[in-house]
């Protein structure tokens, strides 16, 4: 099956296209314009963004919404993790923001929702969760990933963070992995 994925991050995609075979990945076009990250929830980002690029192509989209949960800034930055330095932070200055304003150690989670709809049968729209439990790294470790991953050390690997994890480690224990497995296993039913 050919999914449209409603992102313009090279790191989701390459994810994606791993996590979603046999399934094709479908970059989303250029002229496709996706809905701003205004929801309550990473699942409402999630439906907003798979229901645009399937408007806009006519075809079946995928999209994600995710972020990290600190336990010590009470669940932040949680949806506003891409915007938590600032709405065009950068990911180094996302992830040296969380290392300021959280102690080494305390606990994280990685919460990611993937969202799949189809515009020739819109009651068929699904929003599948994943989750991934880790603590907070003193320092960023590792060259693989993205985002938060330098800091985020998963209680699935203790002593690695999730940048130190092979492609094939990392996506085994991942919330974006988990979230994709409950997908693939959906339309596989």
């Amino acid at each position: 099956m050919k999914l449209v994925l409603a992102t313009r991050n090279a790191h989701k995609a390459r994810e994606f296209a791993v996590l979603m075979a046999p399934h094709e990945i479908v970059p989303l076009p250029d002229h496709v314009v996706l809905p701003p990250e205004t929801g309550d929830s990473f699942a409402t980002n999630a439906l907003d963004k798979a229901r645009a690029a399937a408007a806009a192509t006519g075809a079946v989209a995928i999209a994600d919404d995710s972020g990290i949960v600190a336990e010590a800034l009470g669940g932040a930055p949680g949806i506003r993790s891409a915007r938590f330095a600032g709405e065009h932070a950068s990911d180094t200055e996302n992830l040296d923001k969380l290392l300021r304003e959280a102690p080494a150690g305390s606990r994280l989670e990685y919460v990611c929702v993937v969202a799949y709809a189809d515009p020739a049968a819109p009651d068929e729209e699904q929003a599948f969760e994943g989750r991934c439990m880790g603590t907070l790294a003193a320092a960023p470790r590792g060259a693989g990933g993205f985002g938060y991953d330098p800091a985020f050390v998963p209680d699935e690997a203790p002593g690695y963070t999730m940048a130190e994890l092979s492609v094939p480690e990392k996506d085994a224990i991942s919330h974006r992995g988990h979230a994709a497995r409950e997908l693939q296993a959906w339309l596989s039913a």
